[in-house]
C-alpha cells in the first residue's frame, strides 16, 4: 500500500500511531536542525516535521532537495502539537519521492496573484491544486450528490440518452456535426425528445449529462459543452415542474450549507439559503417593469442581456419568468389554450443569469406537426419521435437546468470556466 491514511483521517488517530501518507509537497521550510514539509492530498494537508537526532540520517538533507509539487510517500508516527497546523504533525521515519517535479508552475497555487484563467487552463491539473479551486469542485460534487438524492426521493428514475443523434433537437444551426460511419450525425443539444418518450414507460425521469451547443460566441457564461440536469414528468404541467425545481434548489442549497461549510469558508462566502415560493413574473409583467425603467420593448421581443441585468437589479435572487411568447420557445412547448400567442413556459433566473428553462410539452401529434412547420422544420425529419405519439403519449412537462451555472451561483463565480474542470469553447479544445 502506498498509503494507509488520508490527511483527513489523522485527527482521529492516537499519538504514536504509525501511518503511511501520500500527497504532493506544497512547501518546505529548512531551519537548520529542523525541517518542515507541508504535504497535501485530496482531503487536506498535514505538517511533516523532521528533527536532527530524531529523524533518520539523511532525511533532513532529502527535504532540503525535494522540489515543491513533487509527489511523496511519508512513513512515520502521528504526534499532537498545538504549534502545528491543525494541532498535529507527522514525525517521519522514511520519505520516498515517488515523482519529482521537474518544473515549477508559472504562478503560485498556494497564494499570491493569479494569471488569467486561460493561462491557468493550460496546466489545469496543477491549477486545481489551489485551495479555492478545490473548494469549488468539492461544492460541485456535493451539489451533484444532493440533486440526485432529491430527484430519487421524488420517485424519478435516472436515465441515459444518446449523445449522437440524427436530427437537431431544437432546430437551428448551433450543432456539431460528426461523421457517423457513412452519414452525417450531430452531437445532442439536449436529451429533450428522448426524455419525453421515456415518460411513456417510466412516468418520471431525469438525466445528468453533457449537452453540446456550437455557439460561435465566447462569454463568461457560455460553453460549447455543458452539463445539464434534465427532468421530465408525465401527467404534469409547467406549474408542477416549477414547484419541483424550486424545491430542488432550496433543498440542495440547505444541504450544502451543512455539508460544505469548510468549502464555503475557503471561498469566503456564506451559502445562499433561498426560500420558496420563488417570485413568478410573467413575460408581459417583465416588459411592463422594463418600460417603467425606461427600456422600450415590444411584445414578442426576446429579453437581451441588458434587459435581464435590469430585471436582475430590480428583483435579485431566484425568480421565474413565465408565459413567454410561443414564437420564442422551441416547437415542443405547449401554447396556452386561451392565448395561443403565449406558451406554458418558464425560465428560472438568478439575478440576470438564466439557470433553467422548461414548460408543458405538446402531447398530441397533430399539434406537434403544426408547430414543427411553424418553426420551419420538416416533420419527416422527426418521424422517429412523432411515431410514438400514436401510442398514447401522456401529458407531460419538464425542464433542463445548467449544472455549471448553478455551481457559479453557489460558489459566487463570475466566469463559468472556473467551475468546469476542462472547459470547451470556441477557442479551446485542449487540455
Amino acid at each position: 500500500m502506498l498509503r494507509t491514511h488520508r490527511t483527513s483521517d489523522l485527527g482521529r488517530l492516537r499519538d504514536g500511531q504509525r501511518v503511511r501518507i501520500a500527497g504532493w509537497v506544497s512547501s518546505v521550510r529548512d531551519q537548520g536542525s529542523i525541517s518542515f514539509l507541508i504535504l497535501r492530498d485530496g482531503w487536506g494537508e498535514v505538517q511533516v516535521t523532521a528533527k536532527r537526532g530524531e529523524s533518520p540520517e539523511g532525511l533532513l538533507e532529502l527535504l532540503r532537495r525535494v522540489p515543491e509539487h513533487s509527489s511523496v510517500v511519508v512513513r512515520g508516527i502521528v504526534r499532537r502539537d498545538p504549534r502545528a497546523p491543525g494541532g498535529l504533525e507527522v514525525v517521519p521515519s522514511r520519505i520516498s519521492v515517488v515523482s519529482r517535479a521537474r518544473k515549477q508552475p508559472p504562478f503560485s497555487v498556494y497564494g499570491g496573484s493569479l494569471p488569467s484563467i486561460d493561462k491557468r487552463l493550460d496546466i489545469r491539473a496543477v491549477d486545481l491544486r489551489r485551495a479555492k479551486a478545490r473548494a469549488i469542485f468539492r461544492v460541485r460534487h456535493a451539489a451533484l450528490q444532493a440533486i440526485r438524492r432529491f430527484l430519487d426521493s421524488r420517485g424519478l428514475m435516472e436515465v441515459q440518452t444518446p449523445k449522437i443523434i440524427a436530427t437537431a433537437t431544437e432546430g437551428g444551426a448551433d450543432l456539431f456535426p460528426v461523421l457517423y460511419f457513412d452519414r452525417e450525425a450531430f452531437l445532442a443539444q439536449s436529451p429533450q425528445l428522448y426524455k419525453e418518450q421515456l415518460t411513456m414507460a417510466f412516468d418520471g425521469v431525469f438525466e445528468i449529462g453533457p449537452i453540446f451547443r456550437a455557439e460561435p460566441s465566447r462569454t463568461l457564461r457560455h460553453l460549447s459543452e455543458a452539463i445539464s440536469v434534465d427532468v421530465e414528468m408525465a401527467f404534469a404541467d409547467y406549474g408542477d415542474v416549477m414547484k419541483l425545481l424550486e424545491e430542488m434548489i432550496v433543498r440542495v442549497s440547505r444541504e450544502l450549507s451543512r455539508r460544505a461549510r469548510e468549502e464555503f469558508a475557503v471561498l469566503g462566502r456564506e451559502p445562499e439559503l433561498p426560500s420558496r415560493p420563488f417570485p413568478r413574473l410573467t413575460y408581459e409583467r417583465c416588459l411592463s417593469m422594463l418600460r417603467d425603467a425606461g427600456v422600450e420593448k415590444e411584445f414578442g421581443d426576446d429579453l437581451s442581456t441588458e434587459d435581464l441585468k435590469e430585471l436582475g437589479r430590480m428583483i435579485g435572487g431566484y425568480y421565474f419568468i413565465t408565459d413567454w411568447p410561443t414564437k420564442l420557445k422551441p416547437f415542443y412547448i405547449k401554447p396556452k389554450s386561451r392565448r395561443p400567442e403565449l406558451s406554458e413556459s418558464f425560465d428560472l433566473m438568478h439575478g440576470d443569469l438564466e439557470l433553467s428553462s422548461g414548460g408543458t410539452r405538446i402531447h398530441r401529434r397533430s399539434a406537434l406537426v403544426r408547430r414543427l412547420r411553424e418553426k420551419g422544420l420538416k416533420p419527416r425529419d422527426f418521424e422517429y419521435h412523432l411515431r410514438v405519439f400514436d401510442y398514447g403519449m401522456p401529458p407531460h412537462a419538464g425542464f433542463g437546468m445548467g449544472l455549471d451555472r448553478f455551481v457559479m451561483v453557489l460558489t459566487g463565480q463570475e466566469n463559468i470556466r472556473e467551475v468546469v474542470a476542462y472547459p470547451r469553447d470556441i477557442r479551446r479544445l485542449t487540455p
